[in-house]
């Protein structure tokens, strides 16, 4: 019988022989290792969403959270879709990355969107609250997000102008009250922009966010942000940053949802400008909690709505400036946790399943085999 590895042994010398030392094997190719600077950004970007979070309960009491709140919703979310716009330009319709988007999205979403309704049920008090995999609550709405943006990954990358496309139908998304809940429509289509924007960035561009002139001239942008935060505070709905809802059900003209669109969209794309320009480009010791950052986002959730239902931000020395900066830093003490590897190895069966009896395995294999001959 034709054996390929024997012929291989005999074209290319003779084979290995008693007492002759064997000669040593050409090193196997490494994996790509992984971009200490977005790992950086990812994990950073997160601290700042679970901050965000902390401080919901009690940004009422103090103008000066609200403004820091508004502030941080800005860009914190628009940095991480960005993120995962430029992470999912490899996508295509291969079977073995349909794969991974069902492992890695589709199940996590049904599970965490089903732990958090018990959740609520349990220890929020709310009993009747439905499960609805059609609508999405709290966290969970991004992970139905990222499902219909990298689906439609394929699409973005054929048609001619993607990013203009992309931010009108935010515009039209921003006026069409009739969209509904299901599936969180309206911020799927209105975040949409900076997924694309994310999709049809290439590696040259990021270098030119971190150079010297970029970090000096982003001191006074942020100061500015700040500053018209807290001008902004008691003259504006926090709630056009969530992007969830049209201007007619925030209760202004129409043609108001266009321009904030625009508006926030401009300010977003810079305030993230200014992010990226301060995230390390080294390794730090944080920079492997970036691979976990998707473990920290979904979890943290129950902390701080536990903490809330369980009436933990009462306390009247929370409401002050000591509290403030308790509640911050332990949330970001509470998000790093989450994101190290203990926590990413006991919950991994549920965050990527493999789920190999689910799939076909004459499909995912063969484009495993293709993928494997492209990379040699």
């Amino acid at each position: 019988m034709f054996h390929p590895a024997s012929s291989s042994a005999r074209a290319t010398g003779p084979s290995h022989t008693p007492g002759t030392p064997p000669a040593p094997r050409a090193p196997e190719p490494r994996a790509p290792q992984r971009d200490a600077f977005f790992d950086n950004a990812k994990y950073l970007a997160i601290v700042l969403v679970a901050m965000g979070h902390s401080w919901d309960p009690m940004k009422g009491d103090s103008r000066v959270l609200q403004a820091l709140y508004m502030f941080v919703y800005a860009f914190h979310m628009p940095a991480f879709i960005l993120i995962s716009g430029y992470f999912s330009r490899s996508f295509d319709m291969r079977p073995d990355r349909l794969k991974r988007l069902v492992t890695g999205v589709v199940v996590p979403y049904v599970v965490f969107e089903t732990a958090y309704v018990l959740f609520k049920r349990t220890v929020g008090g709310d009993p009747g609250l439905p499960i609805s995999l059609l609508d999405p609550w709290y966290l969970t709405w991004f992970l139905v997000a990222l499902f219909v943006w990298r689906l439609t990954a394929p699409l973005w990358k054929l048609v001619r102008r993607p990013v203009p496309l992309a931010v009108l139908i935010a515009m039209l998304a921003s006026v069409s009250p009739d969209i509904g809940n299901d599936l969180d429509l309206q911020r799927v289509l209105q975040f949409l922009p900076f997924f694309v924007i994310g999709l049809s960035l290439k590696p040259e561009h990021f270098p030119l966010v971190r150079r010297r002139a970029v970090r000096v001239l982003s001191v006074p942008v942020f100061a500015g942000a700040l500053a018209v935060a807290w001008w902004a505070v008691p003259r504006m709905n926090p709630a056009w940053f969530y992007h969830r809802d049209s201007a007619q059900e925030l209760g202004v003209p129409w043609w108001c949802g266009p321009v904030m669109v625009l508006a926030l969209l401009g300010c977003s794309l810079l305030l993230t400008v200014c992010f990226f320009a301060w995230v390390p480009r080294r390794p730090m010791w944080f920079t492997s909690l970036g691979a976990g950052t998707l473990y920290g986002y979904l979890l943290h959730g129950f902390f701080i709505k536990g903490a809330d239902y369980r009436g933990w931000y009462e306390p009247a020395w929370l409401h002050g400036p000591p509290g403030a900066v308790a509640v911050t830093v332990g949330a970001g003490v509470l998000v790093t946790a989450l994101c190290t590897f203990p926590v990413r190895r006991a919950l991994r069966p549920v965050m990527e399943p493999e789920m190999r009896w689910a799939f076909r395995r004459d499909a995912t294999e063969a484009a495993g085999r293709r993928s494997a001959a492209t990379a040699g």
